[in-house]
């Protein structure tokens, strides 16, 4: 059924469902000849109508997965609905402005983590009044609901304007008016994004991807994620998990996690925990967990048929031997040998005895094929090691190339996702399937996810768990799922990184600093301020009118976000300044305390050793404007929380390692530093995992809160997308 025309009055335009239809990608041809009165009407191809604004809107919102995962998302869509009509009543304007402002205050979306037509409906409604949203919006007075009108609008300008300025005004609504950040740039830049919505989860964007799965059909696409449980998840894990959920809800199909373990030396149970708590981290909905190590029976079931049909054989050449053999096209002295003696060394190998060791299963296909990976690759190998799941019934384990098209055709896998570093074992894949006698999968291909100054091979990344360069695998200087949240990222951010970039081919080398960009743009608008002071040669500031007995004052952690809760603050006539200020300081000269006031500097006194003291006075009624130097401090009590400041740097010092070069001669020699510092006594309360914005320093997450007095709590510095320089 196809839509074949949308019918409204000319000056009466249902803008959330064009918006909606834009952002899907959906055709919608427009009749505005219906009178003033009438209700907006959808034409389809088989006669049916649909009249309403919000029915419309619903029917876009089902095509195009934007109308919530479940009952609960659909009822608060609902809601959000039936409210935005308000947004059109001039008295009611403002006070719903408000409501909505308080609404978005901790969120990034109207419902749950999701972009959805709640967003559209409410955003429509805004971009509707015209100039009357345009000035408040720029008035800064609704600072949260202007935040979310921005990010809908950076993500998905050009889709929004056309609109807008064919059916508001001519002009369309221009751009944010926030600062355009790097992350934003290449939002709007990319190719890959034109509007067509549907990736659900957790995710703090949805982009569409300009491809289509070939030959899938609606309702009938089944994928997996298939991670290898030999490490924790990470950035690039992160990717494939993400566009495997895309694609399973944009065809309204399912996807299952599977995990291949088909090599023991390397897995454990460990790391299969990890990566399901990774993968629920991510938001990924998945339909079942299975094994390859659950189709162990009747992987060698068809190793020993294919080897009974000629199609396999069993190989004792030495593995570099082999090797070169391949590589030089010539066949192996075993590809002849009887169907009876591959058998007999079959059983050798299944036995696990010294002579099975020596020996391999390797497929026949074609020694002299251009594709290196068609020269008769291995399908079985020995190994006598137990099996982290089923222990030591097995000595022999299928490779990767063996058992993956096996068991994606058996478990109705219509569709795999795979990264184009893939590409030339394609042909094997496919070869392999139908060797078997099996239903063909698709393979669709994606460019692997890399990033600046990062390995992401698990085997080197296990090389510094290993050697104890990190402290494991949820360390912050790790690209890991667990790692890079562990710094501060939230996972809005992550997977909006990372759907930005789409289901494009192309080989990408990425910045961090644009997912950082993007992390602090979430952050920023709602993490609460406190005070911190290094330590080291800190320098005491004595106000000679200051008050007599220590008073407290009550203040906001944040002044724009009520809801980061408040603050008590000390207020004392000899206060903690940081060196460095100190330092740039002049007699006479008037400076800003922060959340205080105004004071003159009198006097400054150096010792011998170079330490500074120094004697001032408040100026309360002097001018914030005039003062150069704007100062952060703290009371001289024993309120003060000891703080350890900690600062990472990248693991290698090179941009990218190239091919055949060894990452040892590239790692950094310093990669993190540790500063001590005082923090103001609400810094107490803080929690673990908690985000919270140092003033004049950074943005930081709480890794280890206060246990006690004589142990500090420990920040870990965020990065704000501004490019690091290293440290020594």
């Amino acid at each position: 059924m196809e839509i074949k025309v949308l019918s409204f009055a000319a000056e009466n335009p249902p803008l959330s469902v064009l918006v909606a239809a834009k952002l899907a990608g959906i055709s919608l041809p427009t009749d505005n000849s219906l009178s003033a009165d009438s209700p907006h009407l959808l034409h389809l191809s088989d006669g049916l109508k649909l009249h309403g604004t919000f029915v419309l809107l619903r029917y876009i919102g089902r095509i195009a997965n934007l109308y919530g995962e479940n009952a609960i998302q659909a009822a608060q869509i609902d809601e959000w609905l039936e409210y935005a009509p308000v947004l059109s009543q001039g008295s009611a304007f403002e006070n719903a402005l408000k409501h909505l402002d308080d609404y978005l205050g901790s969120r990034s979306f109207f419902v749950d983590h999701s972009f959805s037509i709640a967003d559209i409906a409410i955003w429509s409604g805004l971009a509707g009044t015209g100039q009357r949203w345009e000035s408040l919006r720029k008035s800064k007075k609704y600072q949260n609901l202007s935040r979310w009108f921005n990010s809908l609008l950076a993500e998905y300008g050009d889709a929004l304007n056309e609109v807008t300025a064919a059916f508001v005004g001519k002009r369309g609504l221009g751009k944010p008016t926030a600062t355009k950040s790097k992350g934003t740039q290449a939002s709007q830049e990319s190719k890959s994004v034109n509007g067509d919505v549907s990736e659900k989860g957790k995710a703090g964007s949805r982009p569409t991807f300009e491809v289509d799965l070939p030959e899938a059909e609606m309702g009938k696409v089944r994928l997996r994620f298939a991670p290898e449980p030999s490490g924790f998840l990470h950035i690039g894990h992160s990717k494939a998990a993400l566009l495997n959920q895309y694609f399973a809800q944009r065809y309204q199909g399912q996807l299952i996690v599977r995990f291949d373990d088909t090599n023991p030396a390397k897995e454990s149970n460990e790391f299969v925990d990890n990566l399901l708590k990774d993968i629920e981290t991510l938001g990924i909905k998945y339909e079942t967990v299975t094994y390859t190590s659950d189709y162990f029976p009747q992987l060698m079931e068809m190793a020993e048929n294919l080897i009974r049909q000629g199609k396999a054989y069993v190989d004792d050449t030495p593995r570099e031997e082999m090797q070169k053999e391949r590589m030089d096209g010539i066949e192996s002295k075993c590809r002849n040998n009887s169907v009876e003696e591959n058998l007999k060394l079959w059983k050798e190998m299944i036995a696990g005895s010294d002579r099975g060791l020596q020996c391999c299963v390797r497929g026949k296909l074609d020694m002299q094929d251009p594709n290196k990976s068609l020269r008769d690759p291995v399908y079985y190998r020995c190994n006598p090691m137990p099996h982290h799941r089923i222990g030591s019934k097995y000595k022999i384990y299928p490779t990767y190339d063996f058992a993956c098209p096996f068991v994606d055709s058996i478990e109705g896998i219509t569709h795999a996702l795979r990264s184009s570093e893939y590409h030339d074992r394609n042909a094997q894949y496919y070869r392999i399937q139908e060797d078997m006698g099996l239903r063909k999968v698709h393979i669709y291909e994606f460019s692997r996810l890399n990033m600046v100054y990062t390995l992401l091979s698990k085997r080197k990344l296990l090389w510094f768990v290993q050697n104890e360069k990190v402290n494991g695998w949820d360390d912050p200087r790790f690209p890991t799922v667990q790692g890079i949240v562990r710094r501060g990222l939230k996972v809005e951010a992550l997977i909006q990184f990372i759907l930005e970039q789409g289901a494009s081919k192309n080989l990408n080398l990425m910045e961090w600093d644009k997912l950082w960009t993007i992390n602090k743009k979430i952050i920023d608008p709602v993490c609460p301020r406190h005070t911190a002071i290094v330590e080291e040669r800190r320098v005491l500031l004595t106000l000679i009118n200051g008050p007599e007995k220590p008073f407290v004052r009550i203040i906001p952690r944040h002044k724009k976000y009520e809801g980061a809760g408040e603050k008590a603050t000390t207020y004392t006539r000899t206060i903690w300044l940081e060196s460095a200020d100190a330092e740039s300081i002049k007699v006479d000269e008037e400076v800003t305390l922060m959340d205080w006031g105004n004071a003159i500097v009198k006097g400054i006194e150096k010792d011998q050793d170079g330490n500074l003291k120094l004697t001032g006075v408040l100026n309360l009624e002097g001018s914030v404007k005039t003062t150069k130097l704007k100062l952060t401090w703290l009371p001289q009590t024993d309120e003060l929380v000891r703080l350890c400041l900690m600062e990472f740097d990248y693991l290698i010092s090179k941009k990218k390692v190239e091919e055949g070069e060894d990452f040892l001669d590239v790692l950094n020699p310093c990669t993190e530093k540790e500063t001590a510092a005082l923090g103001d006594s609400n810094m107490r309360n803080l929690k673990r995992g908690d985000v919270l914005q140092l003033e004049r320093k950074g943005y930081y997450r709480c890794d280890v809160p206060y246990i006690r007095s004589s142990k500090p709590i420990v920040l870990f510095a965020i990065p704000d997308g501004r490019q690091q320089t290293g440290f020594k």
